[in-house]
């Protein structure tokens, strides 16, 4: 019987990790999980992962920042790009950093792991993947402000510069697919 690969999630959304730690593990995976680039800085200084996705936009440095620190740890690792801010600018400047694919969010395990799969970067495959609706971009940014808040509406609805009972309707109404 052969080893689980080795697997490192890099996202600050603890949800997304989460659920995509548990499908990789069910799929045999050994999943590792760093919240920021520095975290995964040390991860790799003990651990070498063969696959990684790495979210964009993070709290503190970039997920791009991490991308030639996980090629020089590894030459064949496959690095994905996970980002919810999708863009050509950024998909190229990452395949330019190293990164092996770039997908928008949200993705699901089988959607990562068929990227990963792809042996070439191909930039425009991606990216013309239906863009999410605004109301998805809403919903999901609403999400990632409610979570730097920890959870506290009435901080959320100030950060955001909304009404707090405003905000508890459109958090009461299920989040639209794409």
């Amino acid at each position: 019987m052969t080893d689980p690969t080795p697997f490192l999630i890099v996202d600050d959304d603890a949800t997304f990790t989460r659920v995509l730690s548990r499908a990789l593990t069910r799929r045999g995976y050994a999943v590792k999980v760093a919240r920021s680039v520095e975290e995964a800085r040390r991860l790799l200084s003990e651990w070498v992962p063969v696959l990684a996705t790495v979210d964009l936009k993070m709290e503190g440095a970039s997920g791009l920042a991490l991308i030639p620190d996980l090629r020089a740890a590894s030459g064949e690792m496959g690095i994905l790009v996970l980002t919810g801010y999708a863009s050509i600018a950024t998909a190229v400047d990452a395949i330019k950093l190293g990164a092996t694919q770039y997908l928008p969010k949200p993705a699901d395990a089988d959607q990562i792991l068929a990227a990963l799969s792809q042996q070439e970067a191909r930039v425009e495959a991606e990216i013309e993947a239906q863009p999410m609706s605004v109301d998805r971009l809403e919903w999901e940014h609403i999400q990632k402000v409610l979570s730097e808040h920890d959870g506290n509406i009435s901080a959320t609805a100030r950060a955001l510069g909304m009404h707090r009972r405003t905000l508890q309707r459109k958090l009461l109404k299920r989040p639209v697919r794409r």
